[in-house]
């Protein structure tokens, strides 16, 4: 009796407290959301550009990272790693996982286009 007596207690204590450290949802990578960088890497007419997107979240993969992307046009890039699914919506790596402290990089030829992290989330147990 006295045994099933402390397995409750250690249950609910356990149901109790896992919400405490169990954050879900992404919040252990709030302050981590992804990242859009260009950088020029061709000079000529048109310039060429290289884009990385990183997850910057040491522990969850992000997934579904949608950018603003303007009127990008898909002929520039495969949509496997960038896709565009509407006037300023693309959809990053087909909305597949990046893991944790990843990259993709891809390169296009054209002016510059703002792209921006609008819209992820986060795969975390």
């Amino acid at each position: 009796m006295k045994c099933i007596a402390s397995f409750a207690l250690l249950a609910w204590f356990f149901l109790s407290f896992s919400g405490l450290f169990h954050s879900g949802s992404g919040a252990k990578c709030a302050a981590n959301g992804p990242t859009v960088k260009q950088t020029q890497v061709g000079f000529g007419d048109p310039p060429k550009f290289r884009v990385e997107v990183q997850n910057n979240c040491p522990m969850c993969p992000v997934i579904n990272v949608h950018v603003e992307c303007g009127s990008f046009s898909q002929s520039l890039v495969s949509p496997r790693l960038l896709k565009v699914v509407d006037r300023n919506d693309c959809v990053v790596g087909g909305g597949l996982p990046l893991p944790p402290l990843q990259k993709l990089s891809f390169t296009y030829s054209h002016s510059k286009y703002s792209l921006s992290p609008s819209s992820w989330d986060f795969q975390c147990e």
